[in-house]
């Protein structure tokens, strides 16, 4: 396994991150603990999960499947760099969604117990929160890293414009701040680039991608559906992402053919080659699922697949020849 540091932080996270939104709504939990100790025994050290993952928005399955497998023992927890995050609904009350003061408080509380830990390493805001100000948002999170239960601060969903509000609100607090930024980023949705990345590189926030093979487009589609499978190519989302770049995807498998590669692994390498990547989040539903993203590691794309890539999937900047944003800004 390789390791990278989260950002500007020392703390070490693997290049490769378990995404556990799939334990409990499509998983079991006997297979998500078999798919932890297997990611373990890879030396993936990096799990990302939420407060709202489970069978029902806010159930909080999935953080206490986490949690179970945790109190199993074995230095699970201790091996662990353990993510996740607040922001959106657990309840139909007031409070118990966004990001006052008083949510944070209760929110990381109730993942702690899910948890079965006595802290958070990384936790992230899930999207930005428009109507609390960033001075009642770093003072709860600075209480929260005063008592030990949380140890960094990561946003998700944010702009480069939050980025920054949120990094100088921190300063003048003589905070740490963010130390990573959780987007969607794939060749098929690169707009971060244009003013999400340079802001993470900027502020020293290691990226962390979701989505990494946009709803399983990039994944091999159109061959698992001639082999009668891809049930995530069939999800309403990406059938029609599928629809409306069918030739592009076309284009992107038999590239990945010649390469003597799956999509899947090549999507992942593509990732993991891009400047400010900490790694891509994997959202394995089996252990095979597991096994198989290990091959992104081992791929070196030479600077012709990067260009071919690049005329299947071109960057947003209006002006190649320069990195965003100073493609469009003179």
């Amino acid at each position: 396994m390789e390791y990278t540091h989260l950002g500007r932080s020392g703390l070490s996270v693997s290049r490769l991150v378990l995404g556990t939104m799939n334990f409990g709504p499509h998983t079991s939990e006997e297979d998500s603990h078999a798919i932890m100790d297997r990611a373990h025994e890879h030396g993936i050290n990096f799990f990302d999960t939420a407060n709202v993952y489970g069978v029902r928005p806010g159930d909080g399955v999935t953080e206490e499947i986490i949690g179970r497998w945790f109190a199993t023992g074995g230095a699970r927890r201790e091996k662990t760099v353990l993510a996740t995050k607040l922001y959106l609904p657990t309840g139909e009350w007031p409070n118990e969604s966004f990001l006052s003061a008083l949510n944070i408080r209760r929110a990381a509380d109730a993942s702690l117990r899910r948890l079965r830990t006595d802290h958070i390493d990384l936790y992230q805001m899930h999207h930005v929160d428009r109507n609390t100000p960033w001075e009642e948002i770093w003072e709860a999170f600075s209480v929260l890293r005063q008592q030990g239960k949380v140890l960094y601060f990561g946003s998700s969903n944010f702009a480069g414009w939050h980025i920054a509000q949120a990094q100088e609100a921190a300063r003048s607090r003589h905070f740490l701040g963010l130390v990573s930024e959780q987007s969607i980023y794939n060749l098929m949705a690169r707009w971060v680039e244009l003013e999400v990345l340079p802001a993470a590189r900027h502020y020293g926030l290691g990226v962390i991608p979701w989505s990494p093979l946009h709803g399983g487009v990039l994944g091999g589609v159109l061959r698992k559906q001639k082999e009668g499978g891809a049930a995530r190519g069939n999800s309403p989302r990406s059938a029609a992402a599928l629809a409306e770049h069918r030739e592009t995807i076309e284009a992107y498998e038999q590239l990945c053919a010649d390469l003597g590669e799956d999509p899947a692994h090549v999507g992942l390498a593509w990732l993991l080659a891009q400047d400010g990547v900490t790694g891509p989040i994997i959202g394995p539903r089996t252990v095979a699922q597991l096994d198989g993203s290990l091959r992104a590691l081992t791929i070196t794309l030479d600077e012709d697949t990067l260009t071919r890539l690049d005329t299947l999937f071109p960057p947003p900047a209006p002006n190649g020849t320069k990195p965003a944003p100073e493609a469009y800004a003179w």
